[in-house]
């Protein structure tokens, strides 16, 4: 890197730790740019060069909180296991993941914002997207998953599902109806 992307990427990690911090106290609608902006000290300007807007800057955020967690999921695909542990396992990752994002990241009055909680579920399910498109065709090399169906068929199948997600953010039995919907996709209605 050199010395004016060394600043840049100063300058966004300012943000971002300014942002999160923000997020986590407030949660999303009431934190403004300009708020961002004072305690990062980095003008706005730069924050929408670099962002767009808030939107854009929660989804990096959630790109950095999921950072270690996109690379377990990743690491699975590599493993010496058959593709139905493989993905077992990375369903696991994905769904402890979300629970652990909010709960982790953002204090109980944050998570009160559901626009937050939607935008940051929106954004965990484009990065769960792009990971499942990987597994998709890693299961298809495999031979586990039928190559005759198209990966974009799929994929909108698994964009269906993920859409009926979203309106579960906030029961409480997120993660065991998560399991119930995986069991269902893998094995249908009749069962294995």
């Amino acid at each position: 890197m050199n010395k004016y992307e060394i600043r840049t990427q100063k300058k966004k990690d300012a943000i971002i730790h300014a942002a999160l911090a923000l997020f986590k106290e407030k949660g999303y609608t009431n934190v403004s740019i300009n708020e961002i902006a004072s305690l990062s000290g980095i003008s706005t300007v730069s924050i929408y060069n670099y962002f767009n807007n808030k939107e854009g800057l929660i989804a990096e955020s959630i790109n950095i909180l999921m950072k270690k967690s996109i690379q377990m999921t990743l690491d699975v695909l590599e493993e010496k296991i058959s593709f139905k542990e493989k993905l077992l396992k990375a369903v696991t990752i994905c769904s402890n993941t979300h629970e652990q994002l909010l709960g982790e990241y953002f204090s109980p009055e944050a998570l009160d914002d559901k626009v937050l909680v939607n935008l940051c579920t929106e954004n965990v399910n484009k990065i769960r997207t792009d990971i499942l498109m990987k597994f998709v065709e890693s299961g298809k090399d495999e031979g586990a998953i039928d190559p005759s169906i198209s990966t974009q068929t799929i994929m909108e199948y698994i964009n269906a599902i993920t859409k009926m997600q979203l309106s579960w953010t906030t029961a409480s039995n997120f993660k065991e109806k998560g399991l119930e919907l995986f069991h269902l996709i893998l094995y249908g209605l009749i069962g294995r």
